[in-house]
């Protein structure tokens, strides 16, 4: 190796973005291996290629949105927090949204209503732990009692049906473009802008500051406060997208809508990729992370197993997503000190 071969650093983006690609690959692997697993439990059903692809798009349909959720709950964790009001918020939001004064606004007020909502809450979040130094595990948590409680008691406990002239929503969760259902290509939209923000804007090179290394991130002169309200509002607006799927999907607004949505959202992200620690993520591996729980869950249900199955997999899978995190950061640092 030549003087100028030793000088000359690999570029950075290179080594960053090997590491991803071949994660997501993975994740595309396990995508196929459930799949395999269909055929050969189930092959009167998973050779069936026109039942195979409705499978497929009703998996995509039921996981747009915890799809939608993700997206905000990648930047949250990516930052170095996390959002257990998600769940909480799409309740609130969706309860607020079919209110029998808000629908008088017709459908275009009821998804003003949702976003407004879903925003402010977040922003909430944001400022408590921002300007009020609570940690995101406390303030997040007390976001999710008092959103669960305010969503009882505006709903009084009960249904809100969707009024029937509001055809938009009612029809949302049944309308297709080329044949792909419109709440799939709602989660699409929101992955596509999610990750142009996060890989190709300033606000995401921000993120992964400010998770990798706040101190660095502050002396270089980043608003912290400011952007950690910016990020926590991002998963609030997520949250009030996917109550307006959660409320086309039941044509009604309830104030047990979101129950567990956090959970498996941040299940979803780390299986994806995205470090508990900050400063480390995709979008693209977290919506396949969403993806794949589906899949298991659809697997489960065509063979009749029993649902208690399904979640001692999922934490199977859980526990083994973190297990080898914890193993590539430690031979990284290994190699890194050598």
């Amino acid at each position: 190796m030549t003087v100028l071969e030793k000088a000359t650093p690999i570029p950075a983006g290179r080594r960053e973005w090997s590491e991803p690609v071949k994660r997501n690959l993975g994740l595309v692997g396990v995508l196929i291996a459930i799949l395999a697993v269909g055929a050969i439990t189930r092959p009167d059903l998973f050779l069936d290629l026109d039942w195979l692809w409705r499978n497929e798009l009703l998996i995509l349909t039921q996981a747009s949105a915890i799809g939608v959720i993700t997206v905000g709950m990648t930047f949250v964790m990516i930052g170095g927090g996390i959002d257990l009001s998600v769940g909480a918020l799409v309740a609130l939001t969706s309860v607020w949204c079919t209110t029998v004064a808000t629908q008088q606004f017709g459908s275009l007020g009821m998804i003003f209503t949702a976003v407004v909502v879903g925003v402010i809450a977040g922003s909430l979040n944001g400022v408590l732990i921002a300007y009020g130094r609570l940690v995101p595990f406390i303030a997040t948590l007390a976001m999710l009692v008092a959103a669960r409680g305010l969503a009882q008691m505006i709903s009084g406990k009960l249904t809100q049906r969707v009024d029937v002239a509001n055809q938009f929503i009612n029809q949302l969760s049944f309308n297709k473009i080329l044949g792909i259902p419109a709440l799939v290509l709602i989660m699409l939209a929101v992955g596509v802008l999610g990750w142009i923000l996060l890989n190709r804007t300033t606000f995401g090179r921000r993120t992964f500051a400010i998770g990798g290394n706040p101190e660095a991130a502050r002396l270089a002169g980043i608003n912290i406060r400011r952007h950690l309200v910016l990020l926590y509002a991002l998963s609030g607006l997520c949250c009030g997208i996917a109550a307006i799927i959660v409320v086309s999907l039941s044509s009604a607004g309830a104030a047990d809508h979101g129950d567990l949505y956090e959970l498996d959202a941040i299940a979803a992200a780390i299986i994806g990729g995205t470090a508990l620690s900050g400063g480390r993520g995709t979008i693209v591996g977290s919506l396949l992370g969403v993806v794949i729980f589906k899949g298991i869950t659809n697997l489960f249900i065509v063979n009749n197993l029993e649902q208690e199955y399904q979640l001692i997999v999922k934490g199977a899978i859980i526990v083994a997503a973190v297990l080898i995190q914890q193993f590539r950061v430690s031979s990284l640092r290994r190699r890194t000190s050598g």
